[in-house]
């Protein structure tokens, strides 16, 4: 089966083509010669990866999902959230990101925070939702070079290292994206 991944983050699609089983071709938008940066202007992070498969269902016609993800910070009222991806500007700097986070957190008691990831899957005339929540806290200084975004300040609840310091496995069987693209595989396993 084809199925298109609505992204152009070559980092995000490594790590879920990682955890798609074999008889799954697993595509991204450059792939299907999808070269436009897709509006993500809804008010949630369902919103947005809903925006995202409903273009790719649109324009292209082709089954597919879209994610979007979040990092929502106690301390912060759930901040940066929907904004994660350009929280210190539209160029989506993951440096300038976390840079702008560790200062609003400067003194901050609670450094409570959880990604979460909603899959919205657009294919056969029906949508579904898929989400996945990773629960942790944010760390005083950047630890690791694996991963991508915040990960080098996340450390995930019961564990001693951060994202950034994990393999692409291990990080995979606890995240919140691994959590949602496993709802999505059950899905995709039992109905389709």
């Amino acid at each position: 089966m084809k199925l298109v991944f609505a992204t152009h983050n070559q980092h995000k699609f490594r790590e879920v083509k990682a955890l798609m089983p074999s008889h799954i071709e697993l595509v991204n938008l450059t792939d299907i010669g999808c070269f436009d940066d897709i509006p993500e202007t809804a008010e949630t992070i369902e919103g947005n990866a809903k925006l995202k498969a409903d273009y790719v269902r649109d324009h292209y016609s082709l089954p597919c999902f879209a994610d979007d993800t979040g990092l929502e910070v106690t301390a912060l009222n759930g901040a940066p959230g929907v904004y994660s991806a350009r929280y210190a500007g539209a160029e989506k700097s993951a440096e300038a990101n976390m840079d702008l986070l560790l200062e609003n957190l400067e003194g901050a008691q609670d450094r409570s925070a959880q990604f979460k990831t909603v899959i919205a899957l657009s294919m056969q005339g029906k949508e579904e939702l898929f989400p996945g929540i990773c629960k942790g806290e944010i760390i005083h200084e950047r630890k690791g070079d694996q991963g991508f975004g915040y990960d080098p300040i996340f450390l995930p609840q019961g564990y001693d290292k951060t994202f950034a310091e994990m393999e692409q496995e291990e990080k995979g069987k606890i995240s919140h994206r691994g959590r949602a693209i496993a709802l999505l595989l059950d899905y995709l396993n039992t109905s389709v």
